[in-house]
């Protein structure tokens, strides 16, 4: 395993993005950091990944860990190219969305929390991801998909099959000051 680095643009990034914040208060960019360090090394925050993000940082790793795991943004195990996030909340279930669920999960041959074979798609279940209106819906990178069917899963499924970059909702530009 290669040495977990950001590289001197993103490193430069990172500090702008700690000195947004009052001397002391570091520990107040650790959202936007572990965004960053999910971006850039490979769609999850390793135990490695988020000790780098704790030291740059001057905070335990402990307290990353506990942050990282609270949301469900975050990944703590390596994710598919393609992660779909199924909304699961009221809107959504009432809608259809464990229909979706059960859909994706046939046809890809996994459950909610796992990875295909080919490291190709990864099944999540979130809470709601604010399109009650659209229900049911799911999300990939930082594309909605809205008013589900089986074959509108079945055309995201086909044309995500092809891809090889990762489904991102963010990257280093989206921390960038104009």
């Amino acid at each position: 395993m290669s040495e977990i680095k950001f590289d001197d643009n993103s490193l430069a990034l990172v500090q702008s993005i700690i000195k947004r914040y009052p001397e002391g208060k570091q520990k107040s960019a650790l959202l936007p950091l572990l965004h960053l360090a999910q971006a850039e090394f490979d769609g999850w925050l390793s135990v490695p990944t988020m000790d780098y993000v704790a030291s740059l940082l001057s905070i335990k790793p402990i307290e990353v860990y506990e942050v990282a795991s609270f949301y469900s943004m975050f990944n703590l195990k390596p994710v598919g190219k393609c992660l779909i996030e199924v909304c699961r909340t009221s809107s959504c279930w009432l809608r259809g969305a464990n229909e979706i669920v059960d859909h994706i999960g046939n046809k890809l041959g996994i459950k909610p929390g796992e990875t295909t074979a080919d490291g190709k798609f990864t099944l999540k279940t979130v809470e709601c991801l604010g399109s009650c209106g659209t229900a049911p819906m799911l999300q990939i990178g930082d594309k909605f998909h809205e008013d589900l069917t089986f074959d509108k899963v079945d055309s995201l499924i086909n044309e995500w099959s092809n891809k090889t970059e990762h489904s991102k909702y963010l990257d280093v530009n989206t921390f960038r000051k104009n």
